[in-house]
């Protein structure tokens, strides 16, 4: 039987992140974001203050043995382990992502379990690895059967949210998302490059990367994990904005302009600003070697620029709303 492959063998990473807002209503200090996230008693959670304050489990592992997704059709069985996390964010906003590497060829037959978990978030397949096809397999989901990051991803969430420390009293409404992701082999000499961000139906996005040989895939999983993270903070702006009849309404001289707007205004757009406004940092926690394809979102589709002009019409509108109130209390004022 053929060692095991060695981690500049692997020819395809890909994963799944699952991003929400933590179902309480004050966000969690360090301490207890520790506590949240204490999923192994053997390893301590990483612990940061700086540039914001972040949270990161250490790694469980699942063992797989399963076919792999494929866009062609084809059947191939790998065997090995998926790595799965989960992070918190100002002790505000929730992710778990679950990631693995494969390489190009595995043996014929099932080595024992021990090479495996030498090897964590490895999964090895059945003879040659069809790369093309299982990354877009990946992407388009799993079906019934076949190796399903998202499902692990989904398991780990429910772990963390039946936690005793979360009173299920979120401050706003928002909906979780999910981003999918898989990151194939650069050309000889060339950089990292993110060749497709796709917007899908049910708050489901996918990403596509080429990277150089020797990125791990957990520094891919933190560029995708920032990603989402970012993703998800837009998402949950533009739907806080969309359907709120912005700007002053007419309203009976003896209430002033807009006054009977303006408790329903400020009351759904306070939240964001309180919670969400100060959480933008991209690519905080983003290896060097990917930073770079956070310049590529920034050109297109703009991911600060959008994020730049919700916060002013968020803050604008907080400010229109309370311009009459101040008029009205210096009329009143002897």
């Amino acid at each position: 039987m053929p060692p095991a492959a060695g981690p500049a063998d692997a020819v395809l990473a890909c994963g799944e992140v699952r991003t929400r807002l933590l179902p309480t209503a004050q966000a969690l200090d360090m301490r207890a974001a520790a506590q949240l996230l204490g999923l192994r008693a053997d390893e301590r959670v990483l612990l940061s203050e700086r540039p914001h304050l972040y949270a990161r489990s250490p790694d469980l592992l699942t063992g797989v043995d399963c076919p792999l997704p494929s866009a062609n059709g084809a059947r191939v069985r790998a065997v090995g382990t998926v790595a799965a996390r989960a992070a918190l964010t100002e002790g505000r906003v929730l992710q778990t992502s679950a990631y693995v590497s494969l390489p190009a060829t595995g043996p014929d037959r099932r080595r024992p379990w021990g090479q495996y978990l030498v090897r964590p978030g490895t999964v090895e397949p059945f003879g040659r690895l069809p790369r093309e096809a299982v990354a877009q397999g990946v992407l388009d989901g799993a079906r019934g059967g076949e190796l399903d990051l998202g499902l692990i991803a989904d398991g780990l969430l429910t772990r963390v949210l039946r936690h005793p420390l979360l009173d299920q009293r979120p401050p706003l409404r928002s909906r979780p998302t999910r981003l999918r992701w898989a990151a194939l082999p650069a050309a000889p000499g060339e950089g990292p490059s993110l060749e497709r961000f796709v917007l899908a139906e049910d708050e489901l996005r996918t990403v596509r990367l080429r990277v150089p040989e020797g990125i791990s895939a957990a520094d891919l999983a933190g560029l995708c994990d920032d990603l989402a993270l970012h993703d998800w903070l837009l998402t949950t702006v533009v739907h806080m904005l969309d359907g709120i009849r912005l700007g002053p309404q007419r309203a009976p001289a003896r209430l002033g302009p807009g006054a009977e707007d303006r408790p329903a205004v400020v009351t759904a757009l306070r939240p964001a600003v309180d919670h969400l406004l100060h959480l933008w940092m991209p690519h905080a926690r983003v290896s060097a070697e990917l930073a770079p394809l956070w310049h590529t979102l920034e050109e297109r589709p703009g991911f600060t620029r959008q994020w730049q002009a919700l916060v002013q019409r968020v803050r604008d509108q907080l400010a229109l709303y309370a311009i009459p109130s101040l008029h009205r209390e210096a009329e009143l004022t002897p």
